[in-house]
């Protein structure tokens, strides 16, 4: 997994860093630009106090602009309050105490699904640094990676990260059936959660030197049914608009991230808007983000409902894994849409 990553970005992204330097030369000139562009993507409150219930008019509204956000942006801002301030304050002093770490420890955090262990200590991204912890839902597998990094045990830092991923699953199932019910297959959601699974990416991305503005991760898409984000008071994160501007988001305390991934896109029949994302970062903080990636077992395929004279067929039925196994290949990389190249029908 950390040596397919490394050639995956040396062999993809070549081009990203000559136009992300090109874009710090003329950063000054587009402030103007900037700051019009940071207030694009939607904020959404899906706090307690918003009392969402299903078949009331405040669901129905807000489900609505949830997936136009999704269609244009590939994501939103959630306002969420299913984790408290102690935890959160808990999860991301754990996050730092797995990252300090020393470095043959977190190289045992291996996984033969690509891009789901330890990424960190390279080259061509040397301010990133990242973890996972696969099915983190599950108490016995964040038990797992727990006594892997600490054979003593760590007790704490188990409790944590398990109490998080499941408040921020609870967040995902929300917006699942929101997006389900917008689209008028709410007969398919129990099934659909039924057969999810969550990995759990421990992100870290260091200041860049001499406090200059640096590239930290370049520009992707998930191959995930939905990525949610959580970071800490330390901004870096870009999403790429329908016309190609980048818009850097600033977030306020107790958001999330809810962004598309290649798996929604896929079912939904290109409604949804896999979200291009990438970080840059600048000034002197280092940035922590916890990552919660959903991901679906067993063949997806697109709902009969989402299939029209408007909408044509444009996926056959796809295995969520075996994408991101094409992905990690010559031919998945290389692809101007993964998902396409892989599945397809070649409308």
């Amino acid at each position: 997994c950390y040596y397919s990553l490394s050639c995956n970005i040396l062999s993809i992204n070549s081009k990203f860093w000559l136009t992300i330097h090109k874009e710090d030369q003329i950063r000054n000139k587009a402030s103007i630009m900037g700051s019009i562009l940071k207030s694009k993507v939607p904020i959404l409150d899906l706090t307690s106090q918003q009392d969402l219930k299903p078949n009331t008019s405040t669901w129905r509204s807000i489900s609505k602009e949830a997936c136009e956000s999704l269609e244009e942006y590939g994501c939103f801002v959630a306002v969420y309050d299913g984790v408290t301030q102690k935890l959160d304050d808990s999860v991301f002093a754990v996050a730092e105490e797995l990252f300090d770490l020393p470095t043959e420890t977190k190289r045992k955090n291996v996984n033969e699904k690509p891009y789901h262990g330890y990424v960190g200590q390279m080259p061509v991204i040397p301010l990133h640094e990242g973890l996972g912890i696969d099915f983190v839902t599950n108490k016995e597998d964040a038990q797992r990676f727990t006594h892997l990094m600490w054979p003593q045990g760590n007790h704490q830092f188990c409790e944590t990260v398990h109490a998080f991923s499941n408040a921020v699953a609870e967040l995902d199932r929300l917006v699942v059936r929101m997006i389900f019910e917008n689209y008028g297959v709410e007969k398919n959601y129990d099934s659909h959660v039924g057969s999810k699974t969550y990995l759990l990416k421990f992100l870290k991305y260091l200041a860049p030197p001499e406090s200059t503005s640096m590239p930290a991760f370049p520009q992707h898409t998930d191959k995930t049914f939905l990525s949610i984000l959580h970071q800490n008071d330390v901004n870096g994160l870009e999403v790429k608009s329908m016309d190609g501007e980048w818009i850097t988001l600033q977030l306020p305390p107790t958001s999330y991230v809810v962004m598309a991934g290649d798996v929604s896109m896929g079912w939904s029949n290109d409604r949804i808007r896999s979200c291009e994302h990438r970080v840059t970062m600048a000034g002197d903080k280092t940035r922590y983000t916890l990552g919660l990636f959903s991901f679906v077992t067993g063949m997806i395929s697109i709902p009969e409902e989402l299939v029209d004279d408007e909408h044509p067929l444009v996926y056959k039925p796809f295995d969520n894994i075996a994408l991101i196994n094409f992905y990690a290949t010559k031919e998945g990389r290389e692809a101007t849409s993964t998902l396409k190249a892989y599945c397809g029908t070649g409308i």
